[in-house]
């Protein structure tokens, strides 16, 4: 096929690497190769009974109409409840609107709000598809690297470096993916304070890794006076309820942004999944702290980011972070880079990932697509086995290379 055939758009947009790597990995499986894929962020749990009970009961109850394009009332009314009772939040149900995943809702909030030319400050690491998505936008990603020792915090100074007279959003995630770093309160209310001098700056908030913290309750960035008229926080089911597969997000957002975002939506996807919603409302309105199957999920996460932690710790080269919340762990690797056994040369995060896929079965994902290139992403979204095999087998190939 001709490239003139497809748009520009196409070509400048980047595959998810995430995606690309987890897509590898069952290549190989299918070839009879025993692959540990420890590339994606997707929950080993099931959906607790109450939250299929509910989506059955929707199900025998007809759902199956069109729902309406920003969520059904009583949904919209639960979202509202819930940033109410877990994160201080105060919106109206107006001001939310349900997605298919918090992917699309953040690709709304983009669509919504930028124009050509228009830069979205992005701390690195960052999750993949924000910079795809903003280009998908016509917008430009502006980058705040981080670093390992500053456990990959952007500070206020770095972010006002940033800013420049084409600004017109910030986006962020905490817990973040890929580093799982949380930002404590004073941090954020420091962040609120620099954007409070910037009142033409939408301030986007991924939340979507909430609940799976270890280090007590998150804050939420627009409860900060100042601010808080112009924080769109972004939420879903994925993580927390182990539902990625429902495909169901949610936007909070001023309201004529979430007017703009519900007017995008209905020329793409119109309302989302109508059993997942009617299911959602009683996952939402469950408290996470009384829900066992959530506070089971979340003692295991714990367990395994102490032992993958401890474990990278002893592999020579390998200098993991300390995360405070999500699956993931994001160490430094560059002392591998020009390393070899060999046969393969380990110059930079992709060759040392297809080293680890292709010598010890293990997919991990490559840093760079997370905007930090000497670093590459553990999932610890497995079981304690299938960790606990991964780890022996890259200790043995790491030792290979000199």
């Amino acid at each position: 096929m001709e490239n003139n055939i497809l748009s520009n758009r196409v070509f400048k947009m980047s595959e998810s690497a995430t995606l690309a790597m987890t897509k590898k990995s069952r290549e190989l499986k299918e070839k009879g190769f025993d692959v540990i894929n420890l590339s994606i962020g997707q929950p080993d749990f099931f959906v607790p009974d109450f939250i299929k009970k509910a989506a059955k009961q929707a199900i025998d109850d007809n759902f199956s109409g069109y729902p309406p394009v920003s969520g059904y009332a009583d949904l919209r009314n639960a979202v509202t409840e819930k940033l109410k009772r877990d994160n201080g939040l105060h919106y109206s149900p107006d001001q939310i609107v349900v997605s298919t995943g918090a992917k699309q809702a953040i690709a709304n909030v983009f669509l919504a709000i930028l124009n050509p030319g228009d830069e979205v400050v992005v701390p690195a690491p960052y999750w993949v598809s924000y910079t795809e998505l903003i280009k998908l936008a016509e917008g430009i990603p502006v980058y705040v690297n981080t670093r390992i020792e500053d456990e990959f915090k952007a500070s206020p100074d770095q972010i006002k470096a940033a800013i420049t007279s084409k600004t017109k959003a910030f986006i962020f995630s905490s817990p973040n993916n890929p580093s799982g770093t949380v930002y404590t309160n004073e941090e954020l209310r420091s962040i609120a304070e620099l954007f409070s001098a910037y009142p033409n700056i939408t301030i986007v908030s991924d939340e979507i890794y909430e609940l799976i913290n270890f280090g007590g309750k998150t804050t939420s960035i627009g409860i900060f006076d100042g601010i808080k008229d112009r924080v769109v926080t972004v939420n879903g089911l994925s993580k927390a309820f182990a539902m990625p597969g429902w495909r169901l997000g949610y936007s909070a957002a001023p309201l004529p942004i979430a007017k703009a975002i519900e007017k995008v939506q209905g020329q793409v996807t119109s309302g989302a999944n109508a059993v997942a919603q009617v299911a959602a409302i009683t996952a939402l309105k469950a408290n996470p702290s009384d829900c066992t199957e959530f506070q089971e999920m979340k003692k295991a996460f714990n367990e395994r980011r102490d032992y993958i932690i401890r474990r990278i710790s002893d592999i020579p080269g390998m200098i993991p972070n300390n995360p405070g919340g999500a699956f993931y762990v994001f160490p430094n690797v560059a002392e591998l880079y020009g390393l070899s056994n060999g046969e393969h040369t380990i110059n930079n995060d992709n060759d040392l990932c297809m080293y680890l896929l292709n010598k010890a079965n293990v997919a991990l994902v490559p840093g760079s697509a997370f905007g930090d290139p000497n670093c590459i992403r553990f999932s610890y979204a497995a079981s304690m086995e299938q960790i606990k095999e991964a780890l022996d087998r890259i200790e043995k190939a790491v030792l290979e290379l000199k």
